[in-house]
């Protein structure tokens, strides 16, 4: 159906043909039956030769209909995603072979997927890639198909097969002559079958710059001169998919010298660095945060890395090796940079050694910024902000997203981080001792850029839109 100027296309429809052949004949599939199959084609490419050709290529009768070619171009932008360079697409076919995990994986890496969904409900099963921070889905699977794609995963990631009741969790290493990482699999039973994630760990940290990341001037100052201490702690806050790896990876990249003894903890090894000691974390044997810091310590190290920061004994553990003389780099789950004070003496550390431990902390999160070929700029409204939030600055126009084929009609290209610095100065060290700061006083005692300060400046700037930012503004 054409509306808006777009042909809308379900999933199980634009499998019929692959990214390929939509852009090589500018076609878009209308409908498919058994012997015949009914497409749009762009005004430009209809010629007699054409329907011929695809008769043959797609072994059935093909009946054409002529579409201007702006609505094909911007069909063809949204739903089939072109890769970042020309090799071969994935299989859009039901899957019979292990071609099409391979192609699946192949593809998810080259459109910048972070994960795969392999998901079963009670009348089907889709495949979705989150792309930006945001789920898309990709393929819907045959019914029948699905047990045989998740066995196939399974036996490549040295899973048991037979086991269907309980999570599985394991790795696959993806080996291809142009491509090489590792994949976290994670297996997880549902109502209507296993519902199956892999999480690509396919990030080379030898391109992470800490400036590009999204910290002002003043910011990067900061986080600078504390990581130059020669030991302390510096704790990195945010939710899941807040980029807190990228950050810790983009650190250790400044301090990977010859002279420097670095060893990391993590779960999983998201980023690969020469010259750094990476250690996979293994619950299962008992090789934990808390077990492999304590003989980390014994390792003569410089700095040290842990993924997080889950329990009490990691956090004792962690000052430890701080007042020890390491510098200690770690990630935690709280909302604010200050409250991963409160989140700390809740561990049971006590609040003196926090004072004298802590060197900064740091509070993240991910903004997707707008595409600058399509953003439009609107008059804005006041009310657009959250009812309890007070703008630093008067803003008269703003930018909403609004699609082409430079963003695949999501409005949105990239993502930037927006970041909560603290210093731990002598006065905010004294304050934590004494117990006399919480979050509501810290503003008076430092001076600093919130999240919702640096999430507003993005704002203010143009290059993210009201949507993006809003819940940041809220917790203001």
């Amino acid at each position: 159906m054409i509306s808006n100027n777009s042909i809308d296309i379900p999933t199980e429809l634009q499998q019929v043909i692959t990214s390929e052949q939509a852009w090589h004949y500018q076609i878009i599939p209308k409908k498919s039956e058994t012997n015949k199959l009914y497409l749009y084609i762009s005004v430009s490419v209809m010629n007699t030769n054409v329907k011929d050709e695809l008769e043959v290529l797609f072994g059935k009768s093909i009946e054409l209909e002529e579409v201007e070619d702006d609505i094909i171009l911007k069909s063809l932008g949204k739903y089939y995603r072109r890769k970042k360079d020309t090799r071969a697409s994935a299989t859009v076919f039901i899957p019979k072979s292990d071609d099409f995990l391979i192609n699946l994986i192949t593809e998810a890496n080259e459109i910048g997927s972070s994960d795969i969904h392999i998901e079963t409900y009670e009348e089907r099963c889709r495949v979705r890639m989150r792309i930006d921070g945001k789920l898309v889905e990709r393929y819907v699977l045959n019914k029948e198909d699905y047990p045989a794609i998740v066995n196939k995963i399974k036996i490549k990631a040295n899973l048991d097969i037979a086991e269907k009741r309980l999570p599985q969790d394991g790795r696959i290493f993806f080996h291809t002559e142009d491509q090489k990482f590792d994949i976290r699999v994670s297996v997880l039973p549902t109502l209507y079958g296993e519902k199956v994630v892999l999480r690509l760990l396919s990030k080379d940290a030898t391109n992470i710059e800490i400036e590009s990341l999204g910290m002002t001037a003043s910011q990067l100052n900061d986080y600078i001169e504390a990581i130059k201490k020669p030991h302390g702690i510096i704790l990195i806050s945010g939710p899941t998919g807040s980029g807190k790896t990228t950050t810790l990876y983009a650190t250790l990249k400044i301090l990977n010298k010859e002279y420097s003894n670095i060893l990391t903890i993590e779960d999983p090894i998201e980023y690969t660095l020469e010259g750094i000691n990476q250690v996979q974390l293994k619950e299962t044997i008992g090789l934990t945060f808390a077990s492999a810091l304590r003989t980390f310590l014994r390792q003569d190290p410089d700095v040290i890395m842990l993924g997080e920061i889950r329990d009490g004994e990691t956090a004792k553990m962690a000052v430890r090796a701080a007042l020890t003389g390491h510098l200690v780099l770690s990630t935690v789950h709280t909302n604010s940079a200050w409250g991963t004070i409160s989140r700390l003496t809740d561990m049971g550390v006590p609040p003196f050694l926090v004072a004298n431990t802590l060197n900064l902390s740091v509070a993240q999160r991910l903004v997707r910024l707008l595409c600058p070929v399509c953003k439009e700029k609107h008059d804005f409204d006041p009310k657009l902000f959250p009812r309890n939030y007070k703008a630093p600055k008067e803003v008269k126009e703003h930018y909403i997203a609004k699609g082409c084929n430079e963003c695949f009609y999501t409005g949105y290209k990239g993502r930037k981080a927006v970041y909560e610095i603290i210093p731990i100065t002598h006065e905010l060290a004294d304050g934590i001792k004494a117990q006399s700061i919480d979050e509501n006083k810290i503003s008076k005692v430092a001076t600093f850029k919130t999240l919702s300060d640096s999430a507003f400046e993005l704002f203010q700037n143009g290059q993210t839109s009201m949507d993006e930012i809003y819940s940041i503004l809220m917790q203001s």
